[in-house]
């Protein structure tokens, strides 16, 4: 059975408790530092395995909760207001990718930008100041970063003297033209092994720190990684990030995960992450038409396999506990039928797959997942889906919603089923 020590009436007390806090708060704080010890999400300067597992049992996927509906990377985002209602009635702790850039890095010389987002968590936190918000640092870049100064900070942590400029794109890639333009023309994947590289993505997380995001998302370290087979430089920045977040998180710690394809990221005993993530990797069942299941050693899909070893905060784990969530990328050239041992479901990435279902197919196939995961590995997670961007190949790119049909236009109702999962469990 998991680790997971809820407590009845824990949100009455910490809202009786008032915001009290004995940490070093950042002046950019979003919200109240809890300091009820009896409470199962209380953290301050590090996390306990317990805590983490609490806090992953209850998170979700919705993405650009806290994007300012003018830099909307994902379609427009409706029903805003009725999600904040939504996440607080089901109980989410944990609301990963409120916040992300791919490409569009311009967004940062607009002031109004960031203050959405730390507006944004102090709505949620008004209602639950215990929810942990998550933003992703992807790997991409465009050269649309030229156009956002380095500021003078940046310099001086890394040692180096300041300089009056702006980031330079190509300083940022690989000398060997490794994942340049990867992702189209000016996109491409950034080199961790580059200073100018370091710099961005240092600036990037000191940026969502400030704002009040006490998680970040690393995406595909692998392909950030491609200089850096011995992952010196990612645990250079992720050290430096962590030594910001004493002094500036909400509360002085930030919890770092990505993507682990092969099972994690560790130097020796030591993991570099807190916990891992990785799409669902759904197997297409040809019994039934549009039919998926679940399946250990299905393609490169993490169940059962995440490193073990000594955690950030200390802890050691036979395995590092990880989220798993339906993730988005599109579809085929062919979708509606089968491509075997891929990414796609019937030709659809899995959470377009997964909107296609009737209202009463999702509900059971969200039990399913839930319930095969907890047979299947405890140490994995189901990261529910509450908002996320689907494409069909029919309609416009538009948002997938769980919220209640009566109060959101793109409602499809699954809240309540994932209040039931979790309430249960």
């Amino acid at each position: 059975m998991k680790v997971n020590v809820l407590v009845l009436g824990v949100l009455v007390i910490a809202l009786i408790s008032g915001c009290n806090s004995t940490n070093n708060s950042s002046p950019n704080d979003s919200g109240c530092n809890s300091t009820n010890n009896s409470s199962p999400y209380d953290f301050n300067g590090e996390i306990s395995e317990t805590v983490l597992r609490n806090y992953l049992s209850k998170a979700v996927t919705h993405a650009e909760l806290c994007t300012h509906p003018d830099y909307m990377q994902d379609g427009e985002n409706p029903c805003i207001d009725d999600d904040v209602r939504m996440l607080d009635n089901i109980g989410a702790k944990f609301i990963g990718r409120a916040f992300f850039r791919w490409g569009g890095e311009s967004s940062f010389n607009h002031p109004g930008f960031m203050r959405y987002a730390q507006n944004m968590i102090r709505r949620v936190h008004e209602k639950d100041p215990d929810v942990i918000f998550q933003a992703a640092i992807f790997e991409a870049v465009s050269n649309e970063v030229e156009t956002v100064s380095i500021p003078p900070y940046v310099f001086k942590k890394f040692g180096m003297p300041v300089e009056n400029r702006n980031f330079d794109y190509v300083s940022m890639l690989s000398t060997d033209g490794r994942f340049v333009n990867h992702w189209g023309k000016g996109i491409s994947v950034p080199d961790i092994s580059k200073m100018e590289a370091k710099f961005w993505l240092y600036f990037l997380a000191t940026k969502y720190i400030n704002a009040g995001f006490e998680a970040i998302h690393w995406g595909q370290v692998s392909l950030m990684a491609m200089n850096d087979p011995d992952l010196y430089h990612w645990q250079k920045l992720l050290d430096m990030v962590r030594d910001y977040a004493i002094e500036n998180a909400r509360r002085s710690y930030v919890l770092s995960d990505a993507h682990a394809p092969e099972g994690g990221f560790k130097i020796g005993s030591k993991l570099l992450f807190d916990f891992h993530s990785f799409p669902l990797r759904i197997k297409e069942d040809t019994s039934k038409e549009m039919a998926g299941i679940l399946e250990v050693n299905y393609h490169d899909a993490i169940y059962n396999k995440s490193f073990g070893g000594i955690a950030p905060c200390g802890w050691k784990t036979e395995s590092l506990p990880y989220l798993v969530e339906f993730d988005n990328y599109g579809i085929s050239s062919d979708p509606g039928n089968t491509v075997s041992g891929s990414d796609f479901v019937w030709g659809y990435d899995e959470i377009t797959w997964f909107s296609l279902k009737s209202d009463d197919e999702k509900k059971e196939w969200l039990e399913y997942a839930f319930n095969w995961l907890n047979e299947t590995d405890s140490n994995g997670y189901l990261q529910m889906p509450t908002c996320r961007m689907v494409v069909d190949g029919v309609h416009e790119p538009h948002k997938f919603k769980a919220n209640k049909k009566e109060l959101c236009v793109v409602g499809t109702g699954l809240e309540t089923k994932i209040k039931q999962l979790w309430e249960n469990e």
